[in-house]
């Protein structure tokens, strides 16, 4: 009796485990599951929209599914791939040409949310008191958790002289800080020129946009002859022009591949080098970088640290190293969408995308350095949820207002000075920094 029990208790268990009689594992063959054809999924698309079309609850027109459709598709791609209506793609257009109403920031997405990448010099928003870092959690009544970058820019854009509230979350504060903002026509002087103790020229690029070759190559001319050394300021340069980007690196640099960018198809791998003839100067520099340094300022500030041309000084960058490409998709060239074609590739190989730039020296904005400059640190899963609570804040009336308040860490020089003096090495920490280590560096240069 014993004997029969435990060969069916073996036989049941033997079945469980995958043991035959020859106590060897069983093979289940698992069919392989096939790759469905374009025609199957095109048609499964079809189908969706067929469906939503006839049995949503409200009526929504068919041109409107599309539209979602194709929204939804690039948002999920990457943060900076984007479908463009009418309506934002005209607004694009107006912004290229330089002057436009609005507050003065830069965006981007980073975890997932909307973060200001930089305010930019002299706007709206850098006199309220932006700072580079914060996120948006509310543009005016409208929550951002859901919102794309181009809704964001929509909404943020206007008349000049028209106000908007904006709301958002910065590392430090207790609350979500709320803001009062008249729009302004937005205009950038892309470079500004200072000298401290006549042989260090400071050169400051807001965005490169189509003149800054040109306005830089003047200065360095006309500082010349007295110039010992340079301090290149990028910080909060959100970036522009990838022809600028490396026309500036060649004027310091002589020879070598600057930057290079490659995409899926062969079609879209490029290199861009530098060139003797270019070369404007070889004086020692140094670099000044920020969290709101991205795209092209992160290309010239990397490729600069990997030619060993000039030391990196400040905080870690944004981590913008991809190419986009903007492609009309009607017949009347009206609608566009916004699809990432590539990646950047510093000289040395290695890619800035979601990494940023690492400064050779790390020093804190403001006039006593930290020991941790780290940015907002809450991780992507758990930001959602604290973005959440926070917002339960605004609506309960909970948050630090500061309208017309100025930024506590402003590290803009003022642009009617022709000089940097030791007031303003005092109020700013990294360009103190930044000139202590240059001076070090002529010094070097000299022996």
């Amino acid at each position: 009796m014993d004997r029969i029990i435990f060969l069916i208790l073996f036989t049941v268990f033997g079945f469980m485990f995958g043991i035959d009689d020859k106590s060897t594992p069983t093979h289940h063959k698992v069919e392989e599951e096939k790759e469905p054809t374009r025609l199957e999924s095109f048609a499964k698309l079809q189908t969706v929209i067929s469906i939503v079309e006839n049995y949503y609850v409200d009526d929504v027109k068919l041109n409107e599914i599309v539209d979602k459709a194709i929204s939804g598709l690039l948002s999920e791609l990457d943060a900076h791939s984007a479908y463009m209506n009418k309506k934002s793609y005209k607004e694009m257009q107006i912004s290229m040409e330089g002057e436009f109403g609005g507050l003065g920031i830069v965006i981007g997405m980073r975890d997932g949310a909307l973060t200001i990448i930089s305010p930019i010099d002299d706007t709206p928003a850098q006199k309220a008191g932006v700072q580079s870092g914060d996120i948006i959690l509310k543009i005016g009544d409208k929550s951002t958790l859901k919102m794309t970058i181009d809704e964001a820019v929509t909404l943020m854009r206007g008349e000049a002289g028209t106000p908007i509230d904006i709301t958002v979350v910065r590392k430090g504060e207790t609350a979500p800080i709320s803001f009062h903002i008249v729009r302004g026509i937005i205009k950038v002087k892309s470079v500004n020129a200072k000298t401290h103790d006549d042989s260090i020229l400071y050169l400051r690029i807001t965005s490169f946009d189509n003149n800054v070759a040109e306005e830089l190559e003047k200065y360095i001319k006309e500082h010349k002859t007295k110039t010992k050394g340079i301090v290149l300021d990028l910080r909060n340069n959100p970036g522009g022009s990838l022809e600028q980007s490396i026309k500036t690196v060649d004027m310091f640099v002589d020879s070598g591949v600057i930057v290079s960018q490659k995409g899926k198809t062969s079609s879209e791998d490029s290199s861009f080098s530098a060139t003797k003839k270019a070369t404007l100067t070889k004086v020692p520099m140094v670099v000044l970088v920020n969290g709101g340094s991205a795209s092209a300022s992160e290309i010239v500030s990397g490729a600069l640290q990997d030619f060993k041309r000039a030391v990196i000084v400040g905080e870690d960058t944004f981590g913008k190293g991809s190419v986009q490409m903007l492609m009309p998709i009607t017949n009347d060239r009206s609608e566009a969408i916004k699809l990432t074609i590539a990646k950047y590739y510093l000289p040395s190989g290695r890619t800035i995308q979601a990494v940023g730039v690492k400064p050779d020296i790390k020093v804190a904005f403001g006039k006593t350095p930290t020991s941790d400059p780290d940015k907002f640190s809450i991780k992507e899963k758990d930001l959602k949820k604290h973005l959440e609570l926070e917002l339960k804040k605004v609506d309960d009336n909970k948050t630090i207002d500061k309208t017309n308040s100025q930024s506590d860490e402003e590290n803009v020089l003022d642009e009617k000075k022709k000089t940097i003096d030791e007031e303003d090495l005092v109020k700013d920490n990294q360009l103190k920094s930044a000139i202590d280590i240059l001076k070090s560096l002529i010094i070097l240069n000299k022996k």
